[in-house]
């Protein structure tokens, strides 16, 4: 997942804003408590993800995939006041656990946590939204980023997660596994959709900035 050194990537951070006390508290507690921990976004990107929805400074913010809250905190950080951030998430075990950190942040009242399948949940939702982030299972990214796409304003943007894949996307197709194979699908159709423009950054496991036109 990472591709640089790392004594580089500890240069980064360190030249980084550092973590809240509770974005700390849920980094070290998924690392030991939570299955997965590669999962949680981690200080870097979830410093980014904070100046991105800073400079779009959004009314609307939807999530799809929580985890355990770490990136939709990060997100929360850029909201508008009286902003919202909508979250989805199929793992109720994880459940309580966000929860409760939201309940400690600065944005209990602007985290809107929600758990279910993301597919039936989304065209439900009666909102636009300046700003999607999507971090769910790989399988899904094509039918997530087709389904949110009238729901997002003009000028809004979508960010995508793990499109590198811990550099699979690169290597032979004939041994990619089912989320490779979806993620090379997924950036073949952002890359050729006239809706929208797009750059993929190499960040952490890959984040694809995408601005609908």
């Amino acid at each position: 997942m990472e591709f640089i050194s790392d004594d580089l990537a500890n240069y980064v951070e360190a030249h980084s804003q550092p973590e809240s006390v509770l974005l700390q508290k849920i980094n070290r507690e998924t690392h030991l408590e939570v299955l997965g921990p590669r999962m949680l976004s981690g200080h870097l990107q979830g410093r980014v993800l904070s100046i991105i929805a800073k400079m779009i400074y959004p009314t609307n913010i939807l999530e799809i995939g929580t985890y355990t809250g770490y990136s939709a905190l990060c997100l929360a950080e850029g909201l508008k006041k009286g902003g919202k951030l909508i979250t989805i998430d199929k793992n109720v075990e994880l459940e309580a656990r966000v929860k409760s950190y939201v309940a400690e942040s600065l944005y209990n009242q602007q985290i809107d946590v929600r758990i279910g399948d993301a597919l039936e949940l989304i065209p439900m939702l009666n909102k636009k939204f300046d700003l999607i982030f999507i971090d769910a299972d790989k399988p899904n990214y094509i039918n997530y980023y087709n389904l949110v796409m009238e729901k997002l304003e003009p000028g809004g943007f979508i960010i995508a997660d793990n499109v590198l894949w811990s550099g699979k996307v690169v290597e032979s197709l004939a041994e990619a596994d089912i989320e490779t194979k979806a993620l090379l699908k997924f950036n073949k159709i952002v890359q050729n959709d006239a809706r929208v423009e797009n750059v993929l950054f190499p960040i952490r496991d890959g984040l694809m900035i995408i601005r609908k036109l």
